[in-house]
């Protein structure tokens, strides 16, 4: 099955740190949403099938939308696409849109699972992102979504900044914990840039970042969390046993998707194509019926590297099995002999017939799964 991604570009106020695509006007949502609904007809042939098992909605800040708005994406999407099935329907959401009402619209849609970025549970914090919610809200947000029907919730966190210290750190996750969240994603800080925080930094208004703050509070999350049975099961994300993001774990395994919206980005398990990041360049090349998207064909080296690199940073790590089946003797030896080294240094272990990064190996997933990269001509060496 293949899942679907809406990428929502508004948003009410730009955080500090994002560099995602929006925009702080909502002057042409309707345009968009019908620009929207018509790409799914357009790109109604994109994937290998046509069953659908899991949507989201990203952005941006999805929750701006009312629930009358999500539930047209999702009439359409149906015309075009057997939903029937579909077993999990996220919507991303900031705190400040969950009110109460919202929250019971949300309710009537079919939407079953919430994302809310919390982000930190310090107003002094939140200021510093430049987050449109308050602490309060936060916590006021989650409660009335749970008690509105929804358990299936997942909560985001930043870490790595100047502010945070261990101590709240660790209340945070404590926070989230105490809330009952069977899905926690947390992010290090990074410096994007043309962002307003890689500028604050540049003129010296805010501190720079501290890897090793970062590296510590990473370790402190990984500990915590274990000490609550949450499984490690991605690089950034933790969750309950069996309460796995369905949606997003599809996308470390390499299931097709279909992205919906400006920016979005769409891979049919030969292709990935990501559409033009200017709202109204897309409203005009769709309605002059035009999908306004990049495509890259991936070459068999291309499709190897990409799974070397999702699959590391899960818990279920890289199949040995698989890779020789789908790729060959020659890919294995490969990627078995470059691993040797990181054995060696209790980066990576070996778990049956999968690698898979050990705690320390974390701290350094990008960098590994690099080196295990194959390179062209993989097939001629002797390994």
């Amino acid at each position: 099955m293949g899942g679907i991604y809406f990428h929502i570009p508004f948003c009410k106020q730009a955080c500090h740190y994002c560099d995602f695509h929006f925009s702080t006007s909502i002057k042409y949502k309707n345009e968009m949403l019908e620009a929207m609904a018509k790409e799914l007809r357009l790109q109604s042939s994109y994937l290998p099938t046509d069953r659908i098992n899991t949507i989201y909605f990203g952005g941006g800040t999805p929750s701006i939308l009312e629930a009358s708005e999500i539930s047209f994406l999702l009439d359409e999407a149906s015309r075009h696409y057997d939903i029937s099935n579909t077993v999990e329907i996220t919507l991303e959401a900031n705190p400040d849109d969950l009110g109460k009402t919202k929250i019971e619209a949300f309710r009537r849609t079919s939407i079953n699972r919430f994302s809310i970025g919390i982000q930190s549970f310090y107003d002094e914090d939140l200021k510093w992102m430049n987050r449109a919610h308050t602490a309060q809200e936060a916590d006021s947000a989650i409660k009335r979504v749970q008690d509105a029907g929804f358990d299936d919730i997942t909560a985001d966190l930043i870490y790595g900044y100047p502010l945070l210290t261990d101590e709240k750190w660790l209340n945070n996750i404590q926070k989230l914990v105490q809330l009952h969240i069977p899905h926690i994603s947390a992010y290090s800080l990074t410096i994007e840039p043309k962002t307003a925080l890689a500028h604050l930094i540049k003129v010296g208004k805010y501190k720079k970042m501290d890897d090793e703050q970062a590296a510590a509070q990473f370790l402190q999350l990984i500990e915590t969390l274990a000490g609550y049975a949450y499984e490690h099961y991605e690089i950034s994300n933790f969750a309950l046993p069996s309460r796995y993001a369905k949606h997003n774990t599809n996308y470390w395994k390499s299931k097709p998707y279909l992205g919906i919206g400006p920016s979005a980005h769409s891979f049919n398990g030969l292709q990935r194509q990501w559409n033009i990041n200017n709202n109204q360049q897309y409203i005009t090349s769709i309605n002059h019926q035009r999908v306004p998207a990049e495509v890259e064909t991936l070459s068999e080296i291309d499709r190897i590297n990409e799974y070397i690199m999702t699959s590391l940073r899960t818990m279920w790590g890289l199949d040995l099995e698989y890779l020789e089946r789908l790729y060959g003797s020659a890919a294995l030896g490969y990627v078995v002999s470059n691993a040797k080294q990181f054995e060696e240094d209790k980066k990576i272990y070996r778990d049956r017939d999968c690698l898979k990064l050990t705690v320390s190996g974390k701290l350094m997933a990008d960098y590994i799964a690099s080196e295990l990269f194959i390179e062209e001509g993989y097939e001629h060496e002797k390994i």
